[in-house]
């Protein structure tokens, strides 16, 4: 699809009730908002000598008037280089807008413990001016009549559950009521939304949810045109203008301990801990050609943001942090963000929020 360049939709009030992600914005964040604006203009007024060091924002990454004065009172922090996969240098970008929203519904319980080996290394994070505004709520009608828990079967019912994900902001790939990868991906991205159980299946629970929620998916930024990554929630945006195109289920580190042999040279062990630096990088690497033999593993098509940490492809992508380091998408995801054309060197990528490694 091509991505719309323009914001094109009209701010409305958020609906109460237990579907509803509405923005809040408590007390304690206004005087927090306030105290940190206070602390940047007399930090201004006593630099009479030289202004603040602050790094210059790269082209591609996202703008704001907002961040573009904070950034230039607090400075940007450097960022460590990682060798997770590969080895190469990092790179930094400007911060987005942050929007904190409200968490949505839970009504479930996480999923099963895996005993997946984790593998990374540790990482500085950069440091994050979070930006308290109202967001945008772009309302969906429900659906009538009520979609049906397929489970996992094809047919016309799941053509319908397909077209309901596109029309709530989960990328699920062509709606031909095929019960693929994407379909799996997308039923669990949303799962993952709304704090249901993570099952990649349409049962009743995710039915009644998918026929009465009536907002589209979004991230939490406001600006800038950047895939985000939220790995409180386990999901990965793709956001135009400040605007969410796409929601993808993701799979980030899992901050454990690992010990693992190198693929690439057996006699070499590597060890370390499973580790999604925090922090706005842009991709500055990538490898179009299919399947790229790392130090820790096969990964697809991979676009590195910092070291040898990428955005790749992976066969398993569960509905927890399981990953070696690396934002692991869908084959198709993956597919999709390549013929994009436009997610290349220099785009820039925003990751947030605190893994909670299954136990």
């Amino acid at each position: 699809m091509t991505p719309r360049t323009t914001p094109r939709r009209t701010r409305l009030p958020l609906a109460a009730g237990p579907l509803t992600r509405a923005a809040a914005i408590a007390p304690a964040t206004a005087t927090a908002t306030a105290t940190a604006t206070a602390t940047a203009t007399a930090t201004t007024n006593a630099s009479t000598a030289a202004a603040p060091n602050a790094a210059a924002p790269n082209a591609s990454a996202p703008t704001s008037g907002v961040v573009r004065v904070i950034a230039s009172a607090v400075g940007v922090a450097a960022l460590a280089t990682l060798a997770a996969c590969t080895s190469e240098a990092s790179r930094t970008a400007i911060a987005p807008v942050v929007v904190e929203t409200t968490a949505a519904p839970t009504t479930t319980v996480a999923p099963t413990t895996t005993t997946e080996a984790p593998t990374t290394t540790s990482s500085t994070t950069t440091t994050e001016v979070p930006i308290t505004s109202t967001t945008e709520v772009e309302r969906v009608r429900k659906v009538r009549p009520a979609l049906v828990a397929v489970g996992d079967d094809d047919g016309d019912e799941t053509a319908r559950v397909q077209r309901r994900l596109a029309d709530l902001g989960f990328w699920v790939g062509p709606v031909d009521g095929v019960y693929g990868v994407a379909t799996e991906q997308a039923v669990m991205a949303f799962q993952k939304y709304l704090g249901l159980e993570r099952t990649g299946e349409v049962d009743e629970s995710t039915a009644a949810y998918l026929t009465e929620f009536k907002e589209r998916a979004r991230g939490s930024a406001d600006s800038g045109t950047l895939i985000e990554v939220d790995k409180t929630k386990q999901l990965a945006f793709l956001i135009v203008d400040g605007h969410t195109e796409w929601t993808f289920n993701t799979s980030t580190g899992s901050e454990k301990p690992y010990r693992a042999r190198n693929k690439q040279e057996p006699w070499k062990i590597e060890t370390g801990d499973s580790i999604t630096p925090n922090g706005v990088f842009v991709i500055d690497r990538q490898r179009e050609d299919g399947w790229w033999e790392g130090d820790l593993g096969k990964i697809y098509r991979p676009k590195y943001f910092i070291g040898g940490i990428a955005l790749h492809g992976m066969t398993s992508v569960p509905g927890y942090a399981a990953s070696h380091g690396c934002v692991r998408l869908s084959l198709p995801v993956m597919d999709f963000v390549w013929d994009l054309g436009y997610v290349n060197e220099g785009f820039s990528v925003w990751v947030h929020g605190d893994s909670s490694p299954e136990t």
